[in-house]
């Protein structure tokens, strides 16, 4: 194929300039792995989806790509790439269609907040090699303000899970580079997610939460679905009740996101379903993809 079209997003939001930003191109079937990620460079947005045609019925194998590497799972991608179909009119609502990326396959039904889906495989849960004095140097905090050891929580993608003590502690981070090399790096999971529970009661539990990764450098990320999902299975883990989570991260980017999960209840154990908005911000198309 010489020409490929792709759409933009931006994703866990219904405002423009907002939330995480997506690119998902469509029937690129035959397009080459290098070449995808070639694209995705270029672009240099946190994700960038390339969609096949649809296998069967509502079905479609789905592949996601950072500017470096190719991921097994990611969640805005999901919920992104689930609205720009229904948008485009290419599935039915109130069927629901299944995505694939290498992880598995994932369910998404359509709702009132958006795109939901459901994970592929129950938590994983194990500790993290970083301690609670460790995170405090990470971070630039004083002890009181990391609540106990990080743990490492991953439905195909792992981060390490950090609780912090208040807002103010999840606002005034400030990563140190050396500590991030030689403990987060050294761990194999580069990938933090620090939360802080606002409020916690019995039909909705609030969260803020920040994400930071490697890619070329420490950078942040506006809105993080496979950490929103880790997260509320690590959460759900602690107790068998239902669990409804709101969560908030991107605020201290300019970018605000809300994500949505649930676990427990009628969902079975150990999966959690994740869901958002999303809207159309732009469309392109790239060309000589042949050369």
């Amino acid at each position: 194929m010489n020409t490929a079209e792709y759409y933009l997003l931006d994703v866990f939001t219904d405002k423009p300039f907002s939330g995480n930003q997506l690119a998902v191109f469509l029937n690129t079937d035959g397009l080459e792995t290098s070449t995808m990620q070639a694209i995705a460079n270029e672009l240099n947005l946190a994700e960038t989806v390339f969609l096949g045609a649809a296998t069967t019925a509502n079905h479609y194998l789905m592949r996601i790509f950072t500017p470096t590497t190719e991921l097994p799972f990611a969640g805005h991608p999901t919920v992104g790439t689930a609205h720009l179909l229904a948008e485009l009119s290419l599935v039915n609502r109130e069927q629901g269609i299944v995505l694939q990326p290498p992880v598995g396959e994932l369910a998404v039904n359509y709702e009132k907040e958006g795109a939901a889906f459901k994970t592929a495989q129950p938590v994983m849960i194990t500790s993290s090699t970083i301690d609670r004095l460790t995170a405090v140097e990470l971070l630039g905090l004083d002890i009181h303000q990391v609540i106990g050891d990080p743990i490492i929580a991953s439905f195909g993608l792992p981060f390490h899970l950090i609780e912090l003590a208040d807002l103010a502690a999840l606002e005034q981070i400030q990563i140190a580079g050396a500590v991030w090399a030689d403990a987060v790096t050294r761990s194999g999971t580069e990938q933090i997610y620090l939360y802080v529970v606002e409020q916690q009661h019995n039909e909705e539990t609030i969260v803020r939460s920040r994400m930071f990764c490697m890619h070329a450098s420490i950078c942040e990320d506006p809105a993080t679905g496979s950490a929103a999902a880790a997260l509320t299975g690590y959460l759900a883990s602690l107790k068998p009740d239902p669990l409804h989570c709101k969560i908030h991260q991107g605020v201290e980017m300019g970018r605000p996101s809300v994500i949505y999960t649930a676990a427990n209840g009628e969902i079975k154990s150990g999966y959690v379903n994740v869901g958002g908005k999303a809207i159309i911000v732009g469309r392109g198309e790239f060309n000589h993809l042949g050369r």
